[in-house]
């Protein structure tokens, strides 16, 4: 009798387990990444590896290039998360949009500013051009911030010209159409011996650059709807995250597929750069995303956009009190 008891029980606990994976696989959520380059790796590891599906979610990862048109879709509700920068989120929320980063895997901008050769000194940029992907994205924000640095004024001492994603900007860069262009780890090295000098890197700023970079983001309703397929897509991200971490040539392997490139010296040095950025506990740095809100409401007067309205960090610090993210770094 007690041994059927247990059989009954553990029937029972299998079928609610089986229930609860099933739910979170009944509806297919969209997830959008905003970049094939390292810092996004993470994302597009999980789909490579079935991180996703580990986790019980059916998951569409699509590719939409920069947070800003990401966020858009996110906003439309034809993407249910995507990976979005902090300035793209701020901009989005203080123009309305209903949006939350529920954590974040980068917070720092680790871009240098390419230049070509000829370009020794900020002055000689006057009159030149700077390519970005798109206006509001992070490439847009690290050429606004070199040039301030640089003391010099965007889209009047130097023209920023929305060109395209990190390998675009580099094709435009040897063909001559612009003389400049920030660059994520390993990016240089597809300018493919085209004469050029690093005229500044967020690196060598002496306060650094707290920047929330790689932030999985989604409406509140849907964080608020669907807590617990937000939480899966966490432990998916953390999990790949240490995958990239910590197994170096597979990492290497799947960037080589989505950023359709071989180029050793580029694989290498977009990894490195990036293993040692990725956060471990995937929180949100307050300090960065405020310098993102305070920039945003200061171009529209009346808001009162704080930085709590936009980030929700309790499922991440949930996930470390249960002590999920110490099992998976063990």
């Amino acid at each position: 009798m007690q041994q059927r008891c247990k059989m009954t029980l553990w029937a029972g606990l299998s079928l609610m387990f089986f229930v609860a994976v099933s739910d979170a696989l009944a509806q297919q959520q969209t997830l959008a990444f905003s970049s094939v380059d390292a810092p996004n790796a993470n994302w597009y590891i999980a789909k490579e590896r079935g991180t996703y599906k580990k986790y019980g979610l059916d998951v569409e990862l699509i590719y939409i290039p920069s947070s800003t048109t990401t966020i858009s879709a996110v906003v439309a509700g034809s993407v249910a998360v995507g990976n979005i920068s902090g300035g793209a989120i701020a901009n989005a929320a203080v123009g309305g949009a209903s949006v939350v980063a529920v954590g974040c895997f980068i917070n720092t901008l680790p871009y240098d500013l390419v230049v070509h050769e000829s370009i020794k000194s900020a002055a000689q940029l006057k009159g030149k051009s700077i390519g970005i992907s798109r206006v509001g994205s992070s490439s847009d924000v690290a050429a606004r911030i070199f040039l301030k640095e640089l003391k010099l004024e965007a889209d009047k001492d130097v023209a920023i010209l929305q060109v395209g994603g990190s390998t675009e900007r580099a094709a435009a860069f040897r063909t001559g159409r612009i003389i400049a262009f920030p660059a994520p780890p390993g990016v240089i090295h597809l300018t493919h011996g085209m004469p050029h000098r690093i005229l500044a890197s967020t690196a060598d700023f002496p306060k650094g650059f707290p920047f929330p970079y790689v932030c999985p983001t989604a409406s509140k309703a849907f964080v608020k709807n669907s807590r617990d397929t937000m939480k899966r897509l966490l432990m998916a991200l953390i999990e790949s995250t240490h995958f990239y971490k910590t197994r170096k040539e597979e990492s290497k392997k799947i960037m080589a597929k989505y950023t359709r490139h071989n180029n050793e010296a580029f694989l290498d040095a977009a990894y490195q750069s990036s293993a040692k950025l990725f956060e471990q506990v995937p929180l949100v740095n307050r300090e960065g995303m405020d310098t993102q809100v305070k920039d945003a409401v200061s171009r529209k007067p009346g808001s009162t956009m704080k930085v709590d309205d936009i980030v929700d960090d309790s499922l991440v610090l949930e996930l470390e009190k249960e002590g999920f993210i110490g099992r998976i770094y063990k």
